[in-house]
């Protein structure tokens, strides 16, 4: 199973490119795929190919009217293991003894 962290922003949009990530959002919230958004990126849990294809299908609708877009990619596979996205979290403050904003 495949954790993948992304964060794509079109540049030479203003200040603000909320609305273009909010569309990237609703492809990722579409997929069926577990995600949690975090401020500076979003965590898509998955097989190789189903995260790697909402990535592409965000710089696809992204770059319709967006001429440089920026994106970088972090992933993390581990063989067997499933629910990631929370179970990390969970140990973590199992190791701390109490809840983290997470």
């Amino acid at each position: 199973m495949v954790l993948l962290e992304f964060s794509m922003s079109p540049l030479g949009k203003g200040e603000s490119v909320s609305k273009y990530v909010a569309r990237s959002l609703d492809i990722i919230d579409k997929s069926g795929l577990k995600y949690r958004l975090n401020p500076m990126g979003t965590v898509i849990e998955g097989e190789w190919d189903e995260v790697f294809n909402v990535v592409k299908k965000c710089y696809e609708r992204m770059k319709k009217d967006c001429h440089r877009i920026s994106v970088t990619i972090k992933v993390d596979y581990r063989k067997g293991k499933e629910s990631r996205i929370q179970k990390k979290v969970n140990s973590v403050e199992k190791k701390l003894h109490r809840k983290l904003k997470a």
